[in-house]
């Protein structure tokens, strides 16, 4: 069984930081691409950031510059460190994993992130 678990998000002040992680199980880590996509209220779910199995990455406009995808294969984790962070930044980010043998998409629940003074 596929899992996905997102942590780390939380309430923020506007420039500050904040590391989002994802902790896969049930999937041959290193044979997935990840990648994190965000929600805000009343708005469509956007991808945000991927990640290759090989380690190349490609981001947002709106996040270049200010977020950093990166993966641990030791550890079957993803990272999403997020710096200078907007109040539009404001949203639920969900993990997603693409294992190269597989032609489903897997999905974690989501960890909440809040900018805000």
């Amino acid at each position: 069984q596929v899992q996905l678990v997102e942590s780390g998000g939380g309430l923020v002040q506007p420039g500050g930081s904040l590391r989002v992680s994802c902790a896969a199980s049930g999937i041959l880590f290193s044979l997935a691409a990840m990648a994190w996509y965000r929600q805000a209220p009343g708005k469509q779910r956007e991808l945000v950031a991927a990640i290759t199995r090989g380690g190349s990455t490609n981001y947002a406009d709106s996040v270049k510059g200010r977020f950093t995808i990166s993966r641990d294969n030791t550890k079957n984790t993803a990272y999403l460190q997020m710096n200078s962070l907007k109040p539009e930044d404001t949203a639920v980010y969900y993990c997603l994993a693409r294992p190269l043998y597989d032609p489903n998409d897997y999905w974690g629940l989501g960890t909440q992130v809040t900018v805000s003074s």
